[in-house]
């Protein structure tokens, strides 16, 4: 198959980030024979200028549509792209110099309708920014599955790094307007139509994740909530192991509840093994960034990551067991309204 490719990149309020993304394209050692499409999604301060300067070095296609979510955005983007494979990214993505080699290669070698790719921290991160990058994609936390060979046969690409060939967009018709779980969402579909997913493990970019303490515990917990609305939309992809971020936080609390009030040694060892945990996290972070300070702060959002995924999934499946509301109705900031 002869490979034409295209970028998709929907952008809110973010121009900084998008100078910096078309930055990393200069850098690419690909070449040339590809475009990129930015689709401005409503926002009050836009990325026109920033575009613009890179309009004698780069293929950009710049594209504005009123506020409808990235779901909704990278749809538009993919169905004025002029290529046959699209690449969706996050704004806030960077790309080392052979992603689109390794991706082109990688596809010429086995081709697939869909891939997805890891993310990594960049030294230029910050340490909040590096310690939420290690909860996200560490093996010893719900992130391990991300970006590891072991996930290749049934492997769910993320939206920030994700392939899909135009034969499979217009077969899935694209994103649904859910938002988080938009990228899982449509990995099932895909699934359903017949096409195969994988992971193209060298195909890494710098995700920076632009959020604080307090979005990330809102993200997360948007994370957890989203996952019992696809379970009831695809039931056969339900997983108990989903469970275990509210697992955890429940056993926690009961195992402070058990030494409070028991003082002893054998009231204490349920605490004393989610002290050795967060021991490993600890060293496990160490080990990959080399700072102390990220190591410690690994341990904050791992803590905030299990409790607001944790928390959101159990409500979330509360209130889908207790009502018989529509579920967009239930969860109103979940959802966007399309503009195709």
């Amino acid at each position: 198959m002869d490979l034409s490719f295209s970028f998709i990149v929907p952008v809110y309020n973010r121009p900084n980030e998008i100078r910096e993304l078309l930055d990393s394209f200069l850098a690419q050692d690909y070449g040339e024979g590809y475009e990129i499409v930015i689709v401005e999604d409503g926002s009050t301060l836009d990325s026109e200028g920033e575009i613009q300067s890179f309009s004698d070095l780069l293929n950009v296609t710049y594209l504005r549509k009123a506020n409808s979510g990235p779901g909704d955005s990278r749809n538009y983007g993919m169905s004025h792209a002029k290529g046959n494979y699209f690449i969706v990214l996050d704004s806030d993505c960077i790309l080392p110099s052979h992603y689109l080699s390794t991706v082109a290669t990688s596809l010429e070698r086995e081709f697939v309708h869909c891939f997805g790719g890891p993310d990594a921290a960049h030294p230029s991160f910050s340490n909040v920014q590096k310690a939420i990058n290690y909860a996200m994609t560490a093996m010893l936390t719900t992130g391990g599955i991300r970006g590891r060979k072991s996930a290749v046969g049934k492997f769910q690409p993320r939206s920030f790094n994700m392939g899909i060939s135009k034969n499979a967009f217009e077969k899935t018709k694209g994103f649904g307007n859910i938002h988080p779980g938009e990228d899982p969402d449509l990995t099932f579909r895909i699934w359903n139509a017949g096409f195969k997913t994988r992971l193209i493990p060298e195909a890494f970019v710098y995700h920076k994740r632009r959020i604080d303490w307090k979005q990330f515990m809102i993200q997360v917990k948007k994370f957890g909530m989203v996952r019992p609305i696809l379970n009831v939309w695809h039931p056969k992809t339900a997983r108990l192991t989903y469970w275990v971020p509210t697992i955890f936080c429940v056993g926690f609390l009961f195992s402070c509840f058990f030494w409070f009030f028991g003082r002893d040694l054998r009231s204490g060892w349920p605490l004393m093994c989610y002290l050795i945990y967060f021991f490993l996290i600890f060293v496990d972070s160490f080990f990959k960034n080399k700072n102390v300070t990220v190591a410690v702060l690994s341990i904050v959002a791992v803590v905030i990551q299990f409790s607001g995924y944790g928390y959101g999934f159990l409500k979330s499946n509360i209130i889908l067991n207790y009502s018989k509301k529509n579920i967009q109705d239930l969860f109103p900031k979940l959802f966007f309204r399309s503009n195709l």
